[in-house]
């Protein structure tokens, strides 16, 4: 649920003695910018990926700090958009195994989400989306996200996760089923 005009909070110190980081940027409004124009791309992939809008303000934190370590590689960098991508969506995979414990690989262990309520006219269809993902167990959201937003293959998603090529695509699978059966029927369909 992730619109065009949120921005996430990012804080910078402006006393760089004070804050612990290098010194190697130069231009701390160049940076700003920096953060500003790919903050809601890092936020809404940790946020696919996790499932928890606390947990990806987080994760797009620390991808912001590693990307002030390397700002002056990054700053001309054409790849910058697909590094700070890949940035987020490692660190969001491994906050999910450090967290192995409560996130539940079997799927059908999960209660179904709630159906996506047609009442609610503000959301645009791609917000209605978003929710809905949203409230997949983390077993069928993540390779789905992976699949689908990533276009990792099912092999490359299984390497990432350490699960079986056959776990992907039946979590996949019931991804697309629970979503479908969550999903407002409309009388144009």
């Amino acid at each position: 649920m992730v619109t065009a005009a949120a921005a996430l909070p990012f804080i910078v110190d402006r006393d760089r003695s004070r804050s612990g980081l290098s010194d190697g940027m130069t231009d701390l409004a160049a940076y700003e910018r920096f953060v500003r124009r790919y903050q809601n791309m890092v936020f809404s992939v940790a946020v696919r990926i996790l499932g928890n809008h606390a947990d990806a303000e987080d994760i797009a934190q620390e991808v912001f700090l590693r990307a002030y370590q390397r700002f002056d590689e990054l700053r001309h960098s054409e790849a910058a958009g697909g590094w700070l991508k890949a940035a987020a969506t490692n660190l969001a995979i491994n906050h999910l195994n450090r967290y192995r414990a409560r996130w539940r690989f079997f799927s059908e262990e999960e209660s179904m989400p709630e159906p996506v309520s047609p009442a609610e006219p503000a959301k645009d269809f791609r917000e209605q989306i978003e929710f809905a993902i949203q409230k997949l167990p983390d077993a069928q959201r993540v390779p789905l996200v992976l699949f689908y937003f990533h276009g990792l293959s099912y092999e490359e998603i299984a390497n990432r996760l350490g699960i079986s090529v056959a776990k992907v695509k039946t979590d996949i699978h019931r991804a697309r089923e629970r979503l479908r059966r969550v999903w407002p029927k409309t009388d144009d369909a």
